[in-house]
């Protein structure tokens, strides 16, 4: 196996028209805000709206790691808190009848070290879905499909609703015979499985302190992984997936294992093209931490009120030694804040990164 790849700034190209791209992403996720806003009279976050837990657990970063992966966060062995948030990715509140991928985002609190410019807090926050590449290869392919989603935010349920069916039969269809569409499920083809149940993947690249990487949660404990692959039947039940998730955890510890893909040749393993799936073969995942979340309430009233409302996760919002890399990772800075700011005026709800102990 090759050696690892190590992080250099001329590992990214930047886009000539980036800052004009960006701009527009910023009016485009503008459009999806206001309207939702409009419609329910709250405002929501621009993507992945509309959220089916909020987790609390720990992570434990383990002890006697080599040094190419006792990096950044995982330079030293020991124990953080975190928050975790399941959710679907679309900037709209919908019936859960209409199926997408699934998001999981982490806050991690306690992060010691050098921030990222205007990371506030001391909390480092991972982004992942669960599927292990990006749907554009880059932000101004990415825009082409956000103004057709804004186009579409606030239309009739009912036909996203039916919509999705026909596409969801069309994915499996395709499935059979070995075709994987992102495409397909980002529009609403995507099975309508248990996210406990789900592994989830970063899908773009960051530095992994001398190194670059991707980041991968996947479930271990059997109460997870029992779960792996069921699909809920929403049929009536708008929040079917907040139902299911409240119920299970109620009653299981969930582990999962969090694990980096280490970059071992720039060329199979791009930096600006997250449709480019990393070979696991020749980039193998390797674990570097577990999070243990015990039985709980995943939709307490004061935890959603405090992490879902009163905070946001951003790929920037952690530590220089996990600087995002990549066109798409750079255009996702200012909508971030923006949304968040959005969200903050609108609700008249202060967003804040919480304190460290």
């Amino acid at each position: 196996m090759q050696s690892p790849v190590r992080y250099s700034p001329d590992v990214e190209v930047v886009k000539p028209d980036e800052g004009e791209t960006i701009a527009e992403l910023c009016q485009t996720f503008d459009t999806i805000l206001q309207r939702v806003a409009d419609d329910s009279g709250h405002a929501v976050r621009s993507v992945h709206a509309k959220a089916h837990g909020i987790l609390e657990g720990v992570m434990r970063i383990a002890d006697g790691l080599p040094p190419e992966l006792a990096q950044g966060l995982f330079a030293k062995p020991g124990t953080h808190r975190v928050y975790m948030r399941l959710s679907t990715n679309a900037g709209d509140i919908l019936p859960d009848a209409v199926s997408l991928p699934r998001g999981l985002a982490v806050k991690v609190l306690d992060a010691p070290g050098e921030r990222l410019p205007d990371a506030e807090g001391t909390t480092q926050n991972f982004i992942m879905v669960n599927g292990p590449v990006f749907q554009a290869p880059d932000a101004q392919k990415f825009l082409g499909s956000l103004k057709l989603l804004a186009g579409t935010t606030d239309q009739a349920e009912g036909l996203k609703v039916a919509a999705s069916t026909v596409l969801r039969g069309v994915n499996k269809a395709l499935q059979a015979v070995g075709v994987e569409s992102p495409t397909l499920a980002s529009l609403g083809g995507a099975p309508n499985v248990d996210p406990l149940g789900e592994t989830y993947y970063s899908v773009t690249p960051f530095r992994f302190g001398d190194y670059i990487a991707k980041f991968s949660l996947r479930p271990v404990s059997s109460g997870l992984t029992e779960l792996t692959g069921t699909e809920i039947d929403a049929s009536g039940r708008p929040d079917a997936i907040r139902e299911t998730v409240r119920s299970e955890m109620s009653g299981i510890e969930g582990v999962w294992e969090f694990r980096v893909q280490l970059c071992r040749d720039l060329d199979r393993q791009p930096v600006e093209d997250p449709t480019v799936a990393w070979d696991e073969e020749e980039a193998p995942f390797q674990r570097v931490a577990t999070i243990t979340v015990g039985p709980q309430d995943s939709w307490d009233a004061a935890r959603v009120q405090a992490v879902d409302e009163g905070m946001r996760f951003s790929v920037w919002t952690g530590l220089a030694a996990h600087r995002p890399l990549g066109n798409i990772n750079r255009a996702r800075n200012a909508p971030y804040r923006h949304s968040a700011a959005f969200r903050e005026r609108f609700n008249g709800c202060p967003i804040h990164e919480p304190a460290a102990r």
